[in-house]
Formats: structure tokens, sequence, C-alpha cells
């Protein structure tokens, strides 16, 4: 659960809350179990989280008051864990298609996973990890996408291994920057397009830029220097959804 050596070299994860375990449940991805709090067994959610376990032939065990507290990751810790084998894509193998997030020295698990949940609610190809990113699978990461993380492809690459796999296959590839880039409106999202975001304070150094086609902005009116990491991100996410349904006037009617 702390280290991310230990998660890579075993190749699974820890899920915590009862949400975030249905979400991946619904998915299905490979389980190595289910532990419960004693104290929480009779409660409807966790009935219903037995019910949907046993259907994926998924063991659940039960643990005695207290132990989850002392292994949980959360400040209110979860009545509800789980154990997953990591559900990790290869570059090669993610459809040269859409949007393609990849987020480049990303450090912020919270950004990290508002970056998967945006990518997953505007329909994204696939979310890339490069650089010296935060590891996509570790709990913060994972409670912050809210399940978003098991609808959509997750890569961990360098970042010129993952651009040079998608521009060889006829994909566009984007750097953001806060200025002097295209404005993201006036891209052409209609074709394969990889867009990098880069780390929260410094955003892309010049040799990541270099290994793009291009540069984008977002065109900002106020005094603020830029934009947080995942709202860029976001912004972008979005207005490649609304260019590839033609929605070029405004955007659809917001389902939130």
């Amino acid at each position: 659960m702390q280290k991310r050596s230990l998660r890579w070299s075993e190749g699974v994860c820890v899920l915590e809350g009862p949400d975030l375990v249905a979400s991946a449940l619904a998915s299905g991805i490979e389980f190595e179990a289910i532990y419960v709090d004693q104290t929480h067994t009779s409660h409807d959610t966790s009935g219903e989280l037995y019910e949907l376990a046993a259907r994926h032939g998924v063991r659940v065990f039960t643990l005695a008051p207290g132990v989850l507290e002392r292994v949980a990751d959360a400040t209110t810790p979860q009545p509800v864990l789980a154990a997953v084998r990591i559900p990790v894509t290869e570059v090669g193998a993610i459809a040269c298609e859409g949007l393609i997030v990849a987020l480049h020295d990303v450090r912020d698990p919270g950004n990290a996973g508002t970056l998967i949940r945006s990518a997953d609610a505007a329909g994204a190809t696939a979310v890339i990890f490069t650089g010296h990113s935060v590891d996509p699978f570790n709990p913060k990461t994972l409670r912050a996408t809210a399940g978003s993380i098991f609808h959509l492809p997750i890569a961990v690459s360098e970042l010129d291994v993952a651009l040079n796999s998608f521009a060889s296959r006829g994909a566009a590839t984007f750097a953001t920057v806060v200025r002097g880039g295209v404005d993201h409106r006036e891209v052409d999202y209609s074709r394969a397009t990889v867009v990098v975001i880069g780390n929260e304070a410094e955003g892309l150094d010049e040799a990541a830029i270099a290994l793009c086609d291009g540069a984008i902005s977002i065109q900002m009116a106020g005094s603020s220097e830029s934009l947080n990491a995942g709202v860029a991100g976001s912004l972008i996410a979005f207005e490649a959804m609304w260019r590839r349904q033609g929605t070029t006037s405004r955007p659809p009617t917001p389902s939130l």
C-alpha cells in the first residue's frame, strides 16, 4: 500500500472503500481478495458488496475490529479494502484514436486522479503516465479517480516512446504551454491526438515540448499566471469531446 516498488514487483494495488471496490468489480479486473471490517458486515452496502463479489467469484474475508484502521491509508479508514491486479496497458496496445492524455512529471495524486476522471468523462481513449509522474495506482490517486481508472486504459511509459508510438500510427502530438501555443479550441481533434500535460509547478521543459508536433495554450482573460494541471487537462479533454461531436457553436448540456 505504501511502497510503489512493491506494488509493481507484486503487480498488485490496494483499493479502499466500497464504491471503489464496486467499480473495480463491475469493470471485470482480476481480484485477489476483498477484506471487510467485521463491525460493518450487517450494513446494506456490505451485503450488496458480498453479493457482487460472489457473482464475480471473488473471495471475501472478514477482519476483526481495528485491523483495517491499522493498515488503511485514508485519514478516515474505510470499512472495505481489496487487493487487485494492477490494470496497466502497454502503450502499443492502446488504440490510436480520439484523445490520448499524457501526464508528464505530474506528481500530485489529486491532479492525476482528476485528469483520469475527466478523461473518462470526456470519452478519452487512454491516459499515459510518463517521466517522474505519481504512481497511478497509489491509494491517494486511486481514490481521486472515483473509479474512473477502471474505465479506460492506463499506461506507464517514457514520453518519447509513447509519442513515437502514436505518431508512427498517424496521431498529432501537442505539448501544453502557458503562453505562445495555438489556442486549444482551434486544434483538429477529429484525428487521433495526444496532449501532454506537464508538471504542476514548472510545466513542460523544452526537451519535452520539442518531442511534440506543436504546442497549445488555453486563452485566459484574468491575471492568473496559469491554471491548475487538473483543470487545464479537463478543459482540453472536454473541448476535444465537443469537437468530435461537432458541437462547435456551444457545448452540450452539462450532466451535473
